[in-house]
């Protein structure tokens, strides 16, 4: 029985797997100047958790998407579809050209090959239309003689376009981070979409960026809702844009008021069973503007170079038992909270009992949270010249500053190498010996000297110049006289 059920269950769920399906499709061919042309991307059986952002398409419009969703019960079977619908309207008449594209939905890539559409001039409503007369009239008005324009009405929302920062102030290069969400009450009763949310990000983007701060965005593709509590009240938030800045001088970062346009529909006053329930209207949602005060470091030495964050140090060593003259590497990474890139390499101090050759860097950074952090690796090569014990901590510092603490703090090596074998300062003194030549190169004089100087050696230069040109003509005649 126990396999029985197994069994039925397994064929269940692979039933389910294989009648999952993913179909984009496109509009039609032809349409009119004044007529909307769709892209659908539809799901089967399963839930549309993450899609990729639909194509541009030159000639024409994003006007904003829309959602369905459907559940079948069949013989006991159930089957669900879930659509989602990215509007477009033409700008000009003529052929636009739909170029090949792939989506990612639900982490699997599809395909989609183009197509030309042909936009045409605006169609009029034809009256012999049996389809267009159908859904734009309400037959029970028809049947009781009541024939009155539909009346839309204007429906106060509750949602607002707001830009919040996890901190009001901050030291020069604290980082914090500023979002851009656009919040709909959980009691909002007036329906409404994003639309051209990419063209408009682009403007937004130049206005909200502070020019006096490095910028770590945190690269939201996807925009999908999420429930918050706000002063007690409920929000769906819809996250726009998010970055974490770290400000490069003492001067306050201004963030102005931003300005996003939605779709928002008005709804008939009266709707009738047939007739049209709503009308497309816009509105623009604008953001409060937000300042971020910036404060000095503390004095110190290193104020101008200090690295600001949380900081801690992960250390790793190829081994602690050396020989003089064999190499060693050494890995000072610094890892926590911060801004990443700007983390410049430890302080080494360089002495007889090691030659360190510049570290090779690697990072990595992480968004996430709502913070940025990550950490920098510094890998170096040593060579010991010199037996004895040795506190890598006196050779390799890093200095920053901890806001949380308000305090300067340094990261030091905390291992100790043992280094045996001969000292290597003598070969090394040896290996730098030239020769006497050289020697004698750093006693020569080597002013520049001219002809007035030897007047001798002028003199000279001029009679071996004469007596080589009689020798040249008394040959000459010695063979024409011969000849």
């Amino acid at each position: 029985m126990i396999r029985i059920l197994l069994f039925a269950v397994l064929s269940l769920l692979s039933g389910s797997m294989f009648a999952q399906q993913i179909q984009i499709q496109l509009g039609p061919d032809e349409i009119g100047l004044n007529q909307a042309w769709t892209i659908s991307v539809t799901v089967n059986n399963t839930q549309l958790k993450s899609y990729d952002n639909f194509p541009d398409i030159e000639g024409l419009q994003k006007r904003g998407t829309s959602s369905s969703s459907q559940t079948n019960i069949t013989n006991g079977q159930i089957s669900s579809s879930q659509t989602i619908i990215m509007t477009y309207a033409p700008v000009r008449q003529g052929v636009v050209t739909v170029p090949s594209f792939k989506m990612k939905v639900n982490d699997q890539l599809v395909s989609v090959s183009g197509k030309k559409i042909k936009v045409g001039a605006p169609v009029q409503a034809q009256q012999n239309d049996p389809f267009r007369s159908f859904f734009n009239r309400d037959p029970f008005e028809d049947f009781f003689g009541r024939k009155q324009p539909t009346e839309f009405v204007d429906i106060k929302e509750d949602a607002l376009l707001a830009l919040t920062t996890n901190k009001d102030e901050v030291y020069v290069g604290e980082g914090f981070t500023a979002t851009l969400s656009f919040l709909i009450a959980e009691n909002n009763r007036a329906p409404m979409q994003f639309h051209d949310l990419g063209k408009q990000l682009s403007e937004i983007l130049k206005k909200i960026k502070p020019t006096n701060c490095w910028e770590e965005n945190f690269n939201i593709e996807n925009i999908d809702g999420e429930l918050i509590e706000v002063n007690g009240k409920r929000y769906t938030q819809y996250k726009i844009y998010q970055a974490g800045f770290f400000p490069l001088n003492n001067q306050s970062v201004v963030f102005p008021s931003i300005g996003l346009e939605m779709i928002k529909y008005k709804v008939a006053k009266n709707p009738s069973f047939f007739g049209q329930s709503r009308q497309e209207d816009f509105k623009t949602f604008y953001s409060k503007p937000k300042t971020i005060k910036v404060k000095e470091l503390p004095p110190h030495p290193l104020r101008e170079v200090a690295a600001v964050g949380n900081y801690k140090l992960e250390e790793h060593i190829s081994k602690t038992e050396l020989k003089t003259g064999q190499s060693a590497s050494y890995d000072f990474t610094i890892f926590g909270e911060g801004n990443i890139s700007g983390v410049a390499k430890p302080v080494v101090n360089n002495s007889g009992a090691f030659d360190f050759y510049e570290p090779n860097v690697k990072q990595n950074i992480t968004r996430e949270g709502g913070h940025v952090g990550g950490k920098k690796t510094f890998s170096y090569f040593m060579i010991p010249k010199e037996p004895g014990e040795f506190k890598l901590g006196d050779y390799f510092q890093w200095i920053f500053f901890n806001p949380q603490t308000k305090k300067y703090d340094t990261l030091k090596s905390q291992l100790t190498v043992t280094v045996s074998g001969e000292s290597q300062k003598n070969q090394s003194i040896g290996s730098n010996d030239l020769g006497s030549f050289y020697d004698r190169i750093e006693v020569a004089d080597n002013s520049p000297k001219t002809y007035s100087d030897s007047q001798w050696v002028k003199w000279l230069v001029n009679i071996l110049v004469i007596a080589g040109t009689g020798v040249v003509i008394f040959v000459l005649l010695k063979k024409r006289s011969a000849s």
